[in-house]
């Protein structure tokens, strides 16, 4: 399902559930893709400026000729995001850029999106590194025509199934194993039942089709109670579950479809699977008993293999707590369950995050400081689900300190912000998260806590970075902690260190001449950490415009390093692509507060 609309039901949701007098705060952050995290300076620090400049081209690929109205974009850590327009000759300038690295990205419809010094599909781009008062021109990307994936969705009866989604999806290591992600945009089913998947990179595919009216899922969202989904009235009884091509509900069945550069495969037709629908009626109830009402329900699937965030129902309770789903496809799922209050969605190692604050209106007699939450598995196998009982908590609180080496407070400690993700990418989204400000005494407090958790600092001040998180003096920086239901966690300790490392260097060929085109991944000689939760031991690189990578940060240890011309963007951290690695990979040792130059070889 698209980002987009995931957060704008998930918005209207939380919105609706809202008393009119309640007072809104909203955040969202949304990191991933292809052209990586989006890099944001720090909470409430302004953009930089500064005397570089940036000028180029966007130039098709086949033919050479100019791209006018592409959007190119400069990101960088202390430069956030600019973006521009290219002229009819396909050319684009940024002005009055601070010094410091940055990469330039480029989209335009019916192209691949394509970053700078990007040579092959799913690579990482190479990096600009900038110094105040250069000129660097001839930044030029070239874009090579989408491939597409067109084709009919149709039902049993090879009838047309008329705002069906359909995804293609390639294989990638995520979340600590292989599975299929989306790749490229969403297609949506005319009214013939015709689909086309544009600006698709050249690759391998599988193509999957959900059938699931959007319209009538925002409005059960949004009416809640009041909703066609607590209805008692007469409701589908049969449905579809996702399909994959050419007419599988299993993935591991699904076919794939391979494309060329620019090429156009036709003829990708999915028959849907007809199932038999189900309806789950329950209570939801507070922890002190009480029925919790306008609480939001939304059923999300529990497999990730397929990468398919769609909920398989929404809805909201009643006065009395309770609450219908109606045309549930068989599967395995996890009921959410939600009070009115702050909100945060975490799709699993960051990344994806959803928040939203709330103050609930006077008077209000379910209001509460704190919002309650539960998780609980489901599974339809076609038959109703009826009686469901679930006890919502307010999660674990968790309390520590920031402390610094050397005992000296930096300026801006304001901004420093406490997250706890997900430590189990297959735990299905989770709410309450937890994000927490750290106070002028370096003191935070995190709220509404469940299961196994990592704890990070984020938006540190300049020139500082994470050493080690300890809870009552035993490490758990890579290992996290399992919050229980109501458990009360003191203790927490956050080190940050000026201690900061850098790995930099350059790449040769086997006759020793200097190479601009490789990428670099540098991982821990133990392997037990290649499969960490948001692993720090893992990292990669590509050279800038003179040749040169650099890595910073890595902890203190024992390192691989390994130079190789190509590898898709996520793979290095799969554990069987680094045994391979380390067979041809150099080591080396990273020293806190050192740097360390590497001439490494291209690996053959």
């Amino acid at each position: 399902m698209p980002k987009q609309i995931v957060l704008a039901l998930l918005a209207a949701a939380t919105l609706s559930a809202a008393p009119a007098a309640a007072q809104v705060s909203q955040q969202i952050v949304i990191t991933g893709g292809q052209d990586g995290p989006m890099q944001m300076p720090p909470r409430g620090q302004a953009a930089k400026t500064g005397t570089a400049m940036l000028r180029g081209r966007v130039l098709t690929m086949d033919t050479g000729q100019a791209i006018r109205r592409a959007q190119v974009r400069v990101t960088g850590p202390e430069l956030g995001m600019k973006s521009a327009l290219t002229d009819a000759n396909g050319r684009y300038e940024f002005k009055d850029l601070p010094a410091g690295r940055v990469t330039v990205s480029v989209s335009k419809g019916g192209f691949v999106n394509m970053q700078y010094g990007q040579t092959r599909p799913f690579e990482p781009g190479r990096p600009i590194e900038l110094s105040d008062g250069q000129l660097m021109e001839k930044v030029d990307v070239a874009l090579p025509r989408g491939s597409v994936i067109s084709g009919r969705v149709v039902d049993e009866f090879g009838e047309p199934v008329t705002d069906a989604m359909v995804t293609a999806m390639r294989i990638s290591f995520a979340g600590g194993r292989k599975r299929m992600v989306p790749a490229g945009r969403i297609g949506q089913t005319n009214d013939l039942g015709q689909f086309r998947i544009y600006g698709l990179p050249p690759g391998e595919y599988y193509v999957s089709a959900t059938y699931r009216d959007l319209g009538s899922l925002a409005m059960d969202i949004s009416l809640g109670p009041m909703g066609p989904t607590s209805g008692t009235g007469s409701m589908p009884t049969s449905g579809y579950a996702p399909t994959y091509f050419p007419g599988t509900a299993s993935p591991a069945e699904a076919q794939r479809v391979t494309v060329g550069v620019g090429q156009e495969m036709t003829g990708i037709d999915v028959s849907l699977q007809p199932v038999k629908l189900a309806r789950i009626t329950g209570q939801a109830m507070a922890s002190d008993g009480r029925p919790l009402s306008s609480a939001m329900i939304m059923l999300m699937p529990a497999s990730r293999d397929a990468g398919i965030f769609m909920p398989g129902g929404t809805t909201r309770t009643n006065a009395s707590g309770q609450f219908t789903l109606n045309g549930v496809a068989p599967g395995e799922y996890s009921l959410q369950v939600r009070s009115t209050g702050p909100m945060v969605i975490d799709a699993g190692g960051g990344a994806m995050m959803f928040s939203m604050t709330s103050t609930d209106a006077p008077g209000n007699n379910n209001a509460r400081q704190e919002p309650e939450f539960a998780s609980v598995p489901v599974a339809v196998n076609g038959e109703d689900v009826s009686g469901l009982i679930v006890m919502t908590t307010h999660g674990a609180h968790a309390s520590g300190r920031v402390v610094f080496d050397g005992g000296v407070r930096p300026d801006g400690t304001a901004q420093i912000r406490v997250s706890a993700p997900s430590a189990d990418p297959d735990g299905g989204p989770t709410v309450g998260s937890g994000v927490g400000q750290v106070h002028a005494d370096g003191t935070f407090e995190l709220n509404g806590l469940a299961g196994a958790r990592i704890i990070r600092p984020g938006t540190l001040p300049k020139g500082w970075i994470l050493e080690s998180v300890h809870l009552n003096g035993a490490d758990i920086t890579d290992t996290g902690y399992d919050f229980k239901p109501g458990e009360d966690v003191a203790g927490v300790e956050i080190l940050l260190t000026q201690q900061t490392t850098e790995v930099d260097g350059t790449v040769t060929d086997t006759q020793g001449q200097p190479l601009k085109e490789y990428t670099v991944v540098v991982f821990s000689t133990d392997q037990n950490k290649w499969a960490l939760p948001m692993t720090r031991w893992t990292q990669s690189a590509r050279p800038d415009q003179e040749g040169r990578f650099r890595i910073q940060n890595l902890p203190a240890g024992s390192y691989y390093a390994i130079a190789v011309d190509y590898v898709a963007q996520g793979d290095w951290n799969d554990p069987d692509w680094l045994t391979r690695a380390s067979a041809k990979a150099s080591t080396f040792t990273v020293r806190e507060g050192a740097g360390t130059s590497l001439n490494l070889k291209l690996a053959r």
